[in-house]
């Protein structure tokens, strides 16, 4: 096997052979390929020591500084390297792929393992991946207004055979003030564009990949600007329902949630929403008329959505009324007017 790969084929082997990302905690932490064992050569703080080093005194004051550190603590890595690598054999990298990578390859290479290494690094992974991103593929995205049940239908719609991005899924966030009420603490914006390719390399990019409608935000997250930019530009089948229906949905997904959280939602978007309608949806709140509360909160994204909604092109845009929220039912209708619709514009 060769001992350096670039990261298409090291990537392959990550299938089957256990990954070390030798850099510090925080570099890890700010993002890491999904799966990887995180072994430090130098803790955050000794990092910086010879860090500095470096740059006062020189690479080689830095290096000894470096051995110094790194001495007492080798048979540590060999042992927590040989407690995942039961096989033999391991993945190894570092920032880009520099003398940390290299050190812990030659250390575990010295203790009877096979050590591999990423040409690059980190950085060559990540430049890779948003290469990947931005492919050519067919996306087809669901747009709607808020409650219109998107991500259930899109969900129903990978359950029968489609090949489908949940971007809220991944990003834990429904993309709303309201969205991070119930979800997992979100990703970094790296570990999220990290996750996201994860599902990515599973599509067949000559199929057609389903997701929903965004801003280029959400939460505190934000989608890779190749593949947003893909998204602004494809077909988009607006699914309509009334408010009514959708005011349920809201409070079915939001009303079993503690008020204090639903208060918080609703003074971030005070200024949007205006005086009158925050104080009448906090009252709301209050009494606990979740459905008086969602209809006003549905005002303001309402006109949200339009707006964005017409910055795309009109002609890409293709209205699908429903009558009610039955995610079921609606998937089957979406995958039909696409059929009927799209795939023959598609083809002209």
């Amino acid at each position: 096997m060769n001992e350096q790969l670039d990261a298409e084929a090291f990537l392959k082997l990550t299938e089957t052979m256990p990954l070390v990302d030798v850099r510090t905690p925080a570099e890890y932490d700010q993002g890491h390929i999904p799966e990887a064992f995180n072994i430090p050569l130098f803790s955050n703080d000794e990092r910086v020591v010879v860090g500095t080093l470096y740059k006062k005194s020189g690479k080689e004051a830095a290096m000894l500084k470096g051995l110094d550190i790194v001495g007492p603590q080798m048979s540590s890595y060999v042992k927590s390297v040989k407690r995942i690598a039961p096989k033999g054999k391991v993945l190894v990298h570092c920032w880009r792929g520099g003398m940390r990578s290299a050190s812990m390859a030659w250390l575990f290479r010295t203790a009877g393992l096979e050590a591999t290494t990423l040409i690059d690094g980190y950085k060559g992974y990540r430049g890779y991946i948003r290469e990947q991103l931005g492919k050519e593929v067919n996306l087809v995205v669901l747009g709607g207004k808020t409650g219109s049940g998107k991500s259930e239908v899109l969900r129903v719609l990978a359950d029968l055979g489609c090949q489908m991005l949940d971007l809220e899924a991944i990003a834990h966030h429904k993309g709303s003030a309201f969205g991070h009420i119930g979800q997992e603490e979100q990703p970094t914006t790296e570990q999220f564009e990290n996750n996201l390719y994860e599902v990515w390399k599973s599509f067949d990019l000559r199929k057609t990949v389903w997701l929903e409608d965004e801003s280029r935000s959400i939460g505190r997250v934000s989608i890779p600007e190749p593949l947003f930019n893909r998204m602004r530009s494809s077909f988009v089948i607006f699914i309509d329902l009334s408010i009514e229906e959708r005011a349920k949905r809201l409070v079915k997904e939001y009303a079993e949630f503690e008020p204090e959280s639903l208060e918080s939602a609703v003074l971030r978007i005070s200024k949007r929403l205006g005086g009158q309608n925050v104080k009448d949806a906090l009252q709301a709140i209050k009494m606990k008329d979740f459905s008086k509360a969602a209809s006003i909160t549905l005002l303001y994204y309402d006109k949200a959505y339009l707006n964005g909604l017409e910055k795309r092109s009109s002609e890409n845009v293709f209205k699908l009324p429903l009558e009610e929220d039955n995610p079921e039912r609606n998937a089957l209708l979406v995958r039909e007017f696409y059929a009927a619709s799209i795939l023959n514009v598609d083809k002209k």
